[in-house]
C-alpha cells in the first residue's frame, strides 16, 4: 500500500535506535531476545512518543494558521510537557488543561510546563472528567476574543491526525528488523490514550511489518482500548480519505495496578532492576507497567511463537522524579 504522508514538522530525532537488551534477555527472556526501541530518545526535554505525533499535529496547526495549542492531561502528562515545548520551539503559545490539584513546588513534567511558558489551568478530577469538552470550548473562545486561533489537541494527541506518527514509526521498524535480523516479533507498548497502539497496529499492516502489536493498558480496561483504537483508525480514514487494511488490535489487560499513575512495589523494583542491568530508565506511570506486563507475559508463554520481543520505550523519564520516595538510594 502506497502511503502519502501529510505535512509534518521536523521535531523528533529519527530514526530512534533499536537496541538488544542482552542481560535483560538472559534474566527475563526464557530463550527470547528482548529488544528496546528507544523512543525515549526522540529529543532531550522534548522526548518520548508524543513527539512523533506532534510532528503531524504541529503541521496541522500551521496549515490552519493557529497561534495557540490547547491540550489536556494529568498533572504529570508527558504529552502536555511535549506540547508546551513544541509550542515554545515553534513560536506558539500552549495552554494546558490539567487534571488534579498540584501540591508544593512544581516537579517533573509540571515544572517543565511552566519553564516552557505554557498557561497551566488545573481542575479537580471530577470537574475535569465531567466538563473537559466545555473547558476546551471555553478556552478556545477566550483566545478567539483576543483574535487568536487555537487548535484543540485531544489527550495524548491520540486521534486520526496523531496516529500518523506511529504509522511512520512502523515503517522505520521495517528497516530496524532488517538490520537486526528479526524475522518475526511481538511488539509491546504502553497504552495510555490509545494513539500509539493505533498507529503501530495500522502501520504494521500498511508496511507489512512482520510483528504482532500489543498494548499494555495503564488505565481503563481492554474493552475501552479496543474501542479507542477502532475510533482513531476510523477518524484517520475520514480525515484523510484513506481505507485502512483489516487489523486486529490486541490489548494485555491486568497491569494497571491500583490506578492510573500509581504503581505497585513490583513495578518500582523492576524499574530499578532494569536501570542497573541495562542503563535503561523506565517510569512508574507508563513504561514501568508495560515492561512489567511484558516480563510477566513472557513467563506465562504468551510470546512463545516468536524468538524476538520488541519493547517500545515511549519515554516518561520526568514522571519518575515526583515519585522519588519509592526508590531507595544511598
Amino acid at each position: 500500500m502506497t502511503v502519502n504522508y501529510p505535512p509534518r514538522v521536523d521535531l523528533a530525532r529519527l530514526p530512534t535506535p533499536l537496541h538488544l537488551l542482552p542481560r535483560a534477555s538472559e534474566r527475563y527472556g526464557r530463550g527470547k531476545r528482548i529488544w528496546i526501541k528507544r523512543d525515549d530518545l526522540t529529543g532531550s526535554t522534548l522526548s518520548g512518543n508524543k513527539v512523533r505525533k506532534l510532528e503531524f499535529i504541529a503541521a496541522l496547526a500551521r496549515q490552519r494558521d493557529c497561534q495557540v495549542l490547547i491540550t489536556c492531561g494529568g498533572l504529570q502528562s508527558n504529552h502536555c510537557r511535549a506540547t508546551a515545548l513544541v509550542a515554545a520551539q515553534l513560536g506558539l503559545h500552549a495552554h494546558l488543561i490539567l487534571r488534579g490539584e498540584p501540591e508544593g513546588v512544581p516537579d517533573g513534567n509540571l515544572l517543565l510546563d511552566h519553564l516552557a511558558g505554557a498557561t497551566v489551568s488545573c481542575y479537580p478530577k471530577r470537574q475535569y472528567h465531567h466538563h473537559l469538552e466545555s473547558l476546551f470550548e471555553q478556552w478556545q473562545a477566550h483566545y478567539a476574543e483576543q483574535g487568536l486561533k487555537a487548535l484543540c489537541i485531544p489527550t495524548g494527541a491520540s486521534d486520526g491526525h496523531g496516529i500518523w506518527g506511529y504509522i511512520a514509526a512502523a515503517e522505520e521498524l521495517v528497516q530496524d528488523f532488517a538490520n537486526a535480523g528479526i524475522e518475526q516479533a511481538h511488539i509491546v507498548t504502553a497504552n495510555g490514550s490509545g494513539g500509539t497502539q493505533a498507529g503501530l497496529t495500522l502501520g504494521a499492516a500498511i508496511h507489512q511489518l512482520p510483528a504482532t502489536v500489543w498494548g499494555v493498558n495503564v488505565c481503563d480496561d481492554e474493552a475501552w482500548f479496543l474501542n479507542k483504537v477502532a475510533e482513531d483508525i476510523a477518524h484517520w480514514e475520514r480525515a484523510y480519505e484513506c481505507r485502512a487494511p483489516a487489523v486486529t488490535p490486541r490489548v494485555i489487560d491486568g497491569y494497571v495496578g491500583p490506578g492510573y499513575g500509581v504503581a505497585t512495589d513490583e513495578v518500582h523494583t523492576l524499574i530499578g532492576e532494569l536501570a542497573a542491568l541495562e542503563g535503561v530508565v523506565l517510569d512508574p506511570v507508563y513504561t514501568g507497567k508495560a515492561f512489567h506486563g511484558l516480563v510477566s507475559e513472557l513467563a506465562m508463554g504468551r510470546f512463545d511463537d516468536a524468538t524476538d520481543v520488541v519493547f517500545m520505550h515511549t519515554g516518561g523519564l520526568f514522571g519518575l522524579f515526583p515519585q522519588r520516595a519509592h526508590y531507595h538510594t544511598p
